[in-house]
């Protein structure tokens, strides 16, 4: 693996034709509690999909990067079990990511990552990062890679730089955004006419800010069930098409304006107006915030390639038992990406795997009653995304 930095040590950019190995050891017996928990459900996915992967896959690259901040306290084992109000005040995560990207049947590879485990140690003193932290982001380019390139090497600078941080975090990611944008505009050794969607998650102490524009997507893993992060801007969206036809904009097919797949994206300056104008396409992001607890065991992010194919209670399903067989999060966001190949996706690949705790997650044991149950928590959410046409 090599470790790639655009601004300081400690960004992880992965090589496009590395091959990394997860080291995780586990006995059977896990493997096989896991078999047994979706034996249920398997069949269900299976009518979904296909199962014959590509006649070519393309050399897969991705990365792995680990950080031990602090010891995190014992996951607890059963649903339903409330933690003391001073174990959770404690608890700081650990943060552990991995990731891959894939081309896919696309000709070019146009998507951008990046992965910081540990934020102060990047950041240096300079910055005054008052506690532990994490950055993670996701930016699928269209109309060339200059635009995703540009974000990914600057956003992290401009979040840090803006006058709001980190006494507002909020306020500064979405000035980042805006600022970013328009540096990419000034620049004129670039293509200003690609474009880039971005998702980025920043994590300081136990506090997770995602913010989103575009169709990339983030989802929490959180005791096997699925919390969506972020809201996809696809034009044919009621909230969003209402916003684009306000602004003089219009939606043809799903496009805005018979253009643009997505309804926000940084850069496409060939459909913006000047600085600062009211326009139908926004690099405006949307914002989710938490608090992150132990029962909140890691957290994918994937451009659309991913879910195109796939739900979000179907990826933290599978991400899960990935995580409990190995607990590897780079072997994890790879068995993703090729599952997303076998489902025969159109579109160029990425997933970043972040987990909170450096021990795999737990079995859930469903809470006993008086009717018997053999489907596990896990199998429950996933059969429910099935019956609800979600996958």
């Amino acid at each position: 693996m090599v470790c790639v930095s655009s601004m300081a040590a400690g960004a992880h950019l992965s090589p496009r034709f590395d091959n990394v190995e997860g080291g995780y050891s586990n006995d059977r017996s896990k493997e096989s509690v896991v078999e047994d928990e979706i034996s249920e459900t398997s069949d269900a996915l299976k009518q979904t999909s296909n199962s014959k992967p590509p006649r070519h896959l393309s050399v897969v690259r991705h990365s792995i990067s680990t950080t031990v901040l602090m010891p995190a306290s014992e996951l607890d084992s059963a649903v339903g079990m409330t933690s003391p109000s001073d174990v959770i005040s404690s608890y700081i995560p650990v943060f552990r990511s991995g990731s891959c990207a894939e081309k896919g049947p696309k000709q070019y590879m146009e998507d951008e990552h990046i992965c910081i485990d540990n934020l102060p140690q990047h950041l240096g003193d300079a910055a005054g990062f008052p506690s532990s932290g994490a950055f993670y982001g996701v930016f699928d380019g269209h109309g060339g890679t200059d635009a995703a390139s540009f974000i990914r090497n600057n956003i992290l600078k401009f979040i840090v730089e803006d006058s709001f941080f980190p006494a507002c975090l909020e306020k500064a990611i979405k000035s980042a955004f805006l600022k970013a944008d328009y540096a990419f505009a000034d620049d004129s050794s670039l293509d200003i006419s690609s474009g880039t969607t971005a998702l980025t998650a920043f994590i300081s102490g136990r506090k997770m800010v995602v913010a989103n524009a575009g169709d990339c997507r983030a989802v929490l893993g959180k005791r096997g069930k699925a919390i969506e992060m972020s809201k996809d801007h696809k034009p044919n969206y009621t909230s969003e098409r209402l916003r684009i036809e306000k602004l003089g904009g219009a939606v043809y097919d799903g496009y805005l304006n018979g253009q643009l797949s997505v309804s926000r994206a940084l850069g496409d300056w060939h459909m913006k107006g000047s600085k600062g104008s009211a326009c139908p396409l926004s690099a405006e992001p949307e914002l989710q915030e938490t608090l992150l607890t132990e029962d909140d065991e890691f957290l994918i992010m994937g451009c659309d390639g991913l879910w195109d194919v796939m739900s979000s209670q179907c990826a933290v399903t599978m991400a899960r038992k990935e995580l409990m067989l190995h607990n590897d999060p780079e072997r994890c966001s790879r068995e993703l990406v090729r599952e997303a190949l076998k489902r025969h996706t159109c579109d160029n690949l990425t997933v970043v795997v972040i987990c909170f705790s450096p021990d795999p997650p737990p079995r859930i044991e469903v809470v006993s009653s008086r009717v018997r149950r053999s489907i596990s928590a896990e199998g429950l959410n996933l059969l429910k995304g099935v019956l609800e046409g979600n996958l």
